[in-house]
């Protein structure tokens, strides 16, 4: 499959379900939606590094403006602060900044009004947006929700430079390689008890 789509993330969670398959959360990338899939049913936990890469791809590595320096200031802190504590950070910052937020100019042409900071406010949306699901880790401890996908994205770079070693086999041969990866990967053995 080429293209990443909520549509087969359904199929995905459904074919797991019906081979019974307990999940009990997931740590979900920036696809738009994809937190939509498992939130009535499953425990949902985004993904910081995706979050931060999203406030980054908005208002840049190096803002001009001061309130772009200050939100950037603070997705870096995400992973080092608990829900409390980065909610009061995001009510104090649109408190401090709601004026310059809301700022409006005029096109004289078209005689509409357009917000002046547009990509800063649709980095700020998307921390709110995701908020709920941003320390989902924090409240379910005992599970061991991991806070980024990294260490899943890393197992997918093996397995592709696996592939990329045997760049020789037909189609067929690199899909059962790919699934007795993922197979071996996925079993895990319990200690013997001793007697």
């Amino acid at each position: 499959m080429d293209d990443e789509t909520i549509f087969s993330y359904e199929q995905g969670k459904y074919f797991l379900q019906q081979k019974g398959y307990e999940i009990l959360s997931v740590t979900c990338d920036g696809l738009p939606g994809l937190v939509n899939v498992f939130k009535d049913e499953i425990l949902v936990q985004f993904c910081h590094f995706h979050e931060a890469q999203i406030v980054r791809r908005y208002v840049t590595e190096n803002p001009k403006l001061v309130p772009g320096h200050e939100l950037l200031e603070l997705v870096q802190c995400l992973t080092f602060t608990n829900e409390n504590i980065f909610k009061q950070r995001l009510n104090v910052y649109i408190d401090r900044n709601r004026n310059f937020l809301n700022e409006k100019t005029k096109d004289f042409a078209t005689d509409k009004s357009f917000y002046t900071h547009r990509r800063l406010r649709s980095a700020l949306h998307s921390l709110i947006r995701n908020l709920p699901h941003l320390f989902t880790y924090q409240k379910f401890p005992e599970l061991k929700i991991p806070n980024t996908t990294n260490a899943l994205e890393s197992h997918f770079s093996h397995i592709k430079d696996v592939v990329r070693i045997h760049r020789g086999l037909s189609i067929s041969l690199k899909q059962k390689m790919i699934h007795a990866i993922l197979l071996n990967s996925s079993i895990v053995l319990k200690p013997k008890r001793k007697e």
